[in-house]
């Protein structure tokens, strides 16, 4: 595999992701160690542990990410745009959006771009928009990334990881239709360092993944040979 890949540093890639149910804080703090210590791009945790990590990575170079109308979408755009705010007072400097779908797949195309757009203009902080890719086909996923790029956001998200997760086809659409706009995160189901390198590779900029210890095993271990 060695001589297949360039020699690419996953870990400024990587959103270092706590999004189980049963998260607690004794996670976070761990979390936070550990993109601290390999230096990953942010920790991604729920709203209600934004101000912990916040504290925790206070003065350090990971961002703290947070979730927005999570995993579904489909909360109304007063209670998103709450929800965001609220984060950020709590320190998020990263907010990672569900786009509403039934709205995208009911046409109400101008709902959908003014929920975000709300919610960038009134948070001023780099928005996510999460597309939820395997649940739309590929008109729709283009119909959303344009939607997303016009109401502000800095970044197109594959997927929430609870309807299937990022694949490299989809990375690719997503890089198409950005031309170089705004940055790619492919999220959900990237397990191994192969997968994580295929979609850096396909146009990904950022990684959401809960396996980030498990890729940088993986790297170490390949840099040794093993």
């Amino acid at each position: 595999m060695a001589a297949d890949y360039p020699d690419i540093d996953i870990a400024p890639f990587i959103d270092h992701a706590l999004l189980t149910p049963t998260a607690t804080p004794e996670q976070v703090e761990q979390w936070c160690g550990q993109a601290d210590r390999f230096n990953f791009a942010s920790v991604c945790v729920y709203p209600a542990y934004v101000k912990q990590a916040a504290e925790l990575l206070h003065g350090k170079k990971p961002q703290v990410c947070t979730v927005i109308g999570f995993p579904t979408g489909a909360t109304t755009g007063a209670v998103k745009l709450y929800e965001a705010q609220e984060a950020v007072e709590n320190g998020a400097a990263e907010l990672d959006v569900v786009m509403n779908l039934g709205w995208l797949k009911a046409g109400k195309t101008d709902a959908v771009h003014r929920e975000i757009a709300e919610i960038c203009e009134e948070t001023g902080k780099p928005i996510k928009v999460i597309l939820e890719t395997n649940l739309l086909t590929d008109a729709e996923k283009k119909l959303a990334a344009e939607l997303a790029m016009d109401a502000g956001a800095a970044f197109l998200k594959t997927s929430t990881g609870w309807n299937g997760g990022a694949t490299v086809a989809d990375v690719r659409l997503l890089k198409e239709v950005a031309r170089e706009r705004v940055g790619i995160k492919a999220s959900g189901g990237i397990r191994t360092l192969e997968q994580a390198l295929d979609l850096i590779l396909a146009g990904a900029t950022r990684l959401g993944t809960s396996r980030s210890i498990d890729l940088i095993r993986q790297r170490d271990n390949l840099e040794k040979g093993e």
